[in-house]
């Protein structure tokens, strides 16, 4: 059965599937559905993506330089969408286009350009949605509005989205006495997963960035490891339930960097040096389910909570944070494309932190005074 919004159906009269898109009609001057048909339920999703993406030309004319609109909010996404792949990662397409098909397609697909409204979209999204994947759909409804003002000569207004003020939560990470126990574990019978575990706690990587560490992307001689490479498991299209393990560049070109290493980094490295291509995946990249299986097995053996193999990344970047790192160094080791992300999600001291720093300030007042209470 098609998800909802799709407009795909099994037919009951000859076990066909069916696909249907809304055009509109120039004669009768209304919008009209047709259908594509086919065996089974991929071919049809794929016939339906290529008469979405070929719709401006072939029936509205739409991208020839025509004023519109009344042009579905459907067909700019895929157009959009069509020019995302040219342009982008092909993993950054599977996202945007995940994210349109599930949330935006049922909800604003059958809309003109000129219907849509943040009001429209803020009552039928779903309420139990993250933040993160909220902001995710405001920011894609807006790049396809403003896709449509560029290419269409339209003057669509993109959406404001009003929310209400929150309090930003902080990053949650490994308590100092979970560190210890931890720690204790990984240099008890060192392998290959903890060795892995042990870069993120000290070089604060990404889970992709780890399972995709080449031996030489390690200079053992000016003692720095290069990050250029990232890996995750993508949807395939056109296959349903079907992905693919992808490697690509990182997130983003401020993730690409070059990262001092210690000397503990390099005694660990020594436990397990082998002559694979892969650091911690042998001849092919380290499977990222493995790897967060693994995590959750040696967070079971030393005896600490379950959590998600990212919280290694904060726990080792409010360490920093903690023992005094400069913010600008931080966030280049982290990879974050602007020193404010770094600032906004780690720089929040602790009542430690605010104790010491008054009691330097004491100090230096009875410096002042010659006198120390």
């Amino acid at each position: 059965m098609g998800r909802h919004g799709e407009n795909i159906r099994r037919r009951q009269s000859d076990g066909r599937w069916e696909g249907r898109y809304k055009v509109y009609n120039e004669e009768k001057g209304k919008y009209v559905y047709r259908s594509v048909y086919g065996h089974t339920y991929d071919e049809v999703k794929t016939k339906l993506l290529l008469e979405k993406q070929n719709i401006h030309t072939v029936v509205s004319g739409i991208g020839q330089n025509k004023t519109d609109k009344n042009a579905l909010f459907s067909q700019t996404a895929f157009e959009w969408l069509g020019d995302i792949r040219k342009k982008n990662k092909y993993s950054t397409y599977v996202k945007y286009l995940t994210i349109y098909e599930t949330h935006l397609a049922s909800i604003l697909g059958d809309c003109s350009l000129a219907e849509i409204t943040e009001l429209k979209l803020r009552t039928e999204i779903p309420e139990h949605l993250s933040e993160t994947l909220l902001r995710s759909i405001y920011f894609i409804t807006n790049q396809i509005l403003r896709y449509a003002n560029s290419n269409y000569y339209v003057n669509v207004p993109l959406l404001t989205r009003m929310t209400a003020r929150t309090d930003r939560k902080s990053v949650e990470t490994l308590s100092l006495a979970e560190q210890e126990k931890l720690f204790d574990c990984l240099f008890t019978n060192m392998d290959k997963y903890k060795a892995a575990i042990s870069f993120s706690l000290y070089l604060g990587l990404r889970l992709g960035e780890i399972c995709a560490l080449k031996w030489t992307d390690i200079d053992f001689e000016n003692k720095t490891v290069t990050i250029n490479h990232t890996v995750q498991r993508i949807a395939v299209m056109n296959e349903k339930n079907k992905t693919n393990l992808l490697e690509t560049c990182p997130k983003s070109d401020c993730s690409k960097r070059v990262i001092p290493i210690s000397c503990d980094i390099l005694y660990i490295l020594e436990q397990i040096k082998n002559n694979q291509t892969y650091i911690f995946g042998g001849n092919k990249a380290l499977e990222p389910r493995t790897m967060q299986y693994q995590f959750k097995r040696i967070l079971k053996e030393a005896k600490v909570a379950d959590r998600n193999f990212h919280i290694l990344r904060h726990t080792f970047a409010t360490n920093c944070i903690e023992n005094g790192i400069d913010v600008k160094s931080l966030s280049e080791i982290l990879g974050h494309s602007d020193v404010r992300i770094t600032l906004n999600r780690y720089v929040h001291p602790t009542m430690n932190a605010k104790r010491t720093q008054l009691e330097h300030l004491r100090c230096f007042y009875g410096q002042i005074h010659g006198q120390v209470f």
